[in-house]
């Protein structure tokens, strides 16, 4: 079996991989309400010599560094070797979101390791303060044409950019698709979707999937306009090409939550789950409705951050049904008609076979 030996007192695990290599799962706090995980691998590899390797480095907020550098410790002492940051050879990073990133205000001084992340996300870590003033003006357009009113928006808004005090820009030494999509034993492929630049990596018989499929919940989905690359329908894409690249890999290693140990089944309960919501979303447009709207119908009226990721959610799928010819405006008039953004309120065009689209 995979797992070779049960979590410590820190909830730590170790995997072992079918060409020699340990991998640890080491748990993060990484926001009051969000855990996840960051991957020590240790590999002896012919040609590179002893690799310490690090996969995400969590957050940097609140106790994520902290719960960084106890993991570890707790690896050192569980294997009689002193694994430090100053110790590791690289870092590799998934995807652009903070939450796997933050932590390298954080590690960046204090490692000589090579830090790699695809192109799509160089940005997000090199030019992160510029990142954020530019996606927050497509926001509140966003935000204003799903029918969210000014007072939510302000509040929406701010929240975003209230994360541009977690982390500073770092300098990346290498980007994946320019030493070929291979770093050693680790083979990267670029699943564009809910991030631009998220890759899954590959270490022998073990898949790290960062968020792009994840055991017990669906990874979150935004629309394209916010961020080229992203959008259902390049996330639905990217999850074909996986579970093709993957083949039979028997564990995938996610960002949060359980290993996985049979990804096309996993892979295919969240294509089941889109599918529903599309259909679930088309049907709510029978009548002319607001993003806004749908968002409500499908997720409630959550609060804080969650608010802005249900209605990025709705977003994304109006969004693909849009791009389809499955839905459309129904206040045009008014929309041609005004020289600000102004609320969208979309409803069921002609609609051919809906299995056809999913």
């Amino acid at each position: 079996m995979m797992i070779t030996s049960p979590p410590t007192e820190l909830n730590l695990r170790r995997f072992e991989t079918n060409g020699g290599a340990s991998i640890f799962q080491i748990p993060l706090q990484l926001f009051p309400t969000l855990s996840g995980y960051a991957y020590l691998v240790l590999f002896d590899d012919p040609y590179l010599g002893r690799l310490r390797v690090l996969i995400d480095t969590g957050s940097g907020f609140g106790s994520s560094n902290q719960n960084l550098e106890k993991g570890l410790q707790a690896i050192s002492t569980q294997i009689g070797e002193p694994i430090t940051l100053d110790k590791l050879t690289h870092i590799l990073i998934t995807h652009g979101h903070i939450d796997h990133f933050g932590g390298l205000s954080y590690v960046r001084s204090r490692t000589p390791a090579m830090i790699g992340v695809h192109e799509l996300d160089l940005r997000n870590l090199t030019h992160y303060e510029e990142r954020i003033a530019v996606v927050a003006r497509r926001l509140n357009e966003f935000l204003t044409e799903a029918g969210v009113s000014e007072e939510q928006r302000f509040q929406m808004i701010e929240l975003y950019k209230s994360t541009k005090s977690l982390y500073h820009s770092v300098r990346v030494d290498f980007t994946y698709e320019a030493i070929g999509m291979q770093l050693g034993p680790f083979e990267m492929l670029h699943v564009p979707g809910h991030c631009a630049g998220h890759v899954a990596i590959r270490l022998h018989n073990v898949l790290f999937s960062g968020d792009h499929v994840l055991s017990q919940t669906s990874p979150h989905q935004s629309p394209e306009r916010l961020t080229l690359s992203t959008g259902l329908d390049h996330y639905l894409r990217s999850l074909d090409i996986l579970q093709a690249w993957a083949g039979d890999i028997p564990l995938t290693l996610g960002g949060h939550k359980d290993p996985i140990t049979n990804l096309p089944e996993r892979i295919g309960e969240i294509r089941k789950l889109h599918s529903e919501r599309l259909r679930r979303v088309l049907e709510l447009f029978s009548v002319p409705r607001t993003i806004a709207q749908v968002s409500q119908q499908l997720f409630g009226e959550p609060e804080g951050y969650t608010a802005l990721l249900a209605i990025e959610e709705a977003g994304a799928h109006v969004e693909y049904l849009y791009q389809r010819g499955m839905l459309g405006i129904q206040n045009l008039a008014e929309i041609e008609q005004s020289d600000h953004s102004t609320s969208i309120h979309y409803q069921q065009s002609s609609v051919p076979n809906f299995n056809s689209f999913i």
